[in-house]
C-alpha cells in the first residue's frame, strides 16, 4: 500500500540558515505519528510545508499521491490543522466560527456537523459564547472542532498542549486520543514526552533539521524514550 504521506529529501532554508536538512519519511494512512524535538529543530516547519503553508527549498512531499508544490488547493481537502495560532475570530461565538469556516470549506447544512463537533469537543453548552471569555484550553478544543470540520483524514497538529494548565493537558490528550484512530492519520509535534507518548503508535525524534530516531511507539515507555531523547538532543531540551 502506498504511503499517506510521502517525503523524499526534503530541505528548507532560510536565507543561509538551514532548518531542513534532507527529511524522508513515509507515513501509512491510519498512523498516529508523535515528532519530538527542541525548539527550532524543524518541527513547525515540517508541518507547515505539509499544510502547503509552506514551500520547500529542496525535495518532495506528497499527501494522497498528489505533489503540495505544484497542487497545494488538490491536498487541502484532505487536511486539518491545529497550529500555535488558533485561527478563531474572538468575537464570534463558538457556533458562529464554526459557520463560517463551514462556508469557506462549502458544506452544505453544516448544521448538525457543528453540533456533533461541539459536543465532541466539550463546548455545545458553551456554543453562544463567544471566544474571547473562553479559557486557552477550550479555545484549542474549538480549533480541533474547526480542523475536523470537512472531516479530513489527516489531522496536523503543531503543539496542541502548550500553554496548557495540566487539567486542560489531559482533557486535550484524551480528546486527540479520540479523535485518532484507524481512520484518521494524525502527526503531531510537542515538548511533553508522556503525553506524546500516550498519542503515538510511532515516534520521531527532529534535531538540527533531520530524524535522529523514528521508531516504533508499541511497547516503549517513558523510562526508554527519555534517555534516547536525552542521547540525540540533550537533557536539557525538553
Amino acid at each position: 500500500m502506498t504511503p499517506l504521506i510521502q517525503i523524499s529529501n526534503l530541505q528548507k532554508a532560510f536565507g543561509r540558515h538551514r532548518v531542513l536538512r534532507g527529511i524522508n519519511l513515509d507515513i501509512d494512512a491510519g498512523s498516529s505519528v508523535v515528532l519530538f524535538g527542541p525548539n527550532g529543530a524543524g518541527k513547525t516547519t515540517l508541518l507547515r510545508i505539509l499544510a502547503t503553508l509552506s514551500r520547500p527549498s529542496k525535495g518532495k512531499v506528497s499527501v494522497a499521491g498528489v505533489d503540495v508544490t505544484s497542487n497545494p488547493e488538490g491536498i487541502r481537502q484532505y487536511l486539518g490543522l491545529v497550529s500555535h495560532a488558533p485561527l478563531l475570530y474572538d468575537d464570534l461565538s463558538a457556533a458562529e466560527n464554526l459557520e463560517f469556516y463551514a462556508r469557506l470549506y462549502g458544506l452544505d447544512s453544516p448544521a448538525a456537523r457543528i453540533q456533533e463537533l461541539l459536543e465532541r469537543v466539550g463546548l455545545y453548552h458553551r456554543r453562544r459564547d463567544i471566544v474571547r471569555t473562553f479559557s486557552r484550553g477550550m479555545v484549542q478544543r474549538l480549533a480541533i472542532a474547526r480542523a475536523l470540520l470537512h472531516n479530513p483524514p489527516i489531522l496536523l497538529l503543531d503543539e496542541p498542549d502548550t500553554g496548557l494548565d495540566p487539567q486542560a493537558a489531559e482533557m486535550m490528550t484524551a480528546l486527540l486520543a479520540e479523535l485518532g484512530g484507524s481512520e484518521r492519520t494524525v502527526l503531531m509535534t510537542t515538548h511533553h514526552l508522556e503525553r506524546g507518548l500516550e498519542l503515538a503508535d510511532r515516534v520521531l525524534i527532529l534535531s538540527g533539521g533531520s530524524i535522529v530516531l523514528d521508531t516504533p511507539a508499541d511497547g516503549l515507555t517513558y523510562g526508554d524514550l527519555r534517555p534516547l531523547y536525552d542521547r540525540y538532543v540533550g537533557s536539557n531540551a525538553a
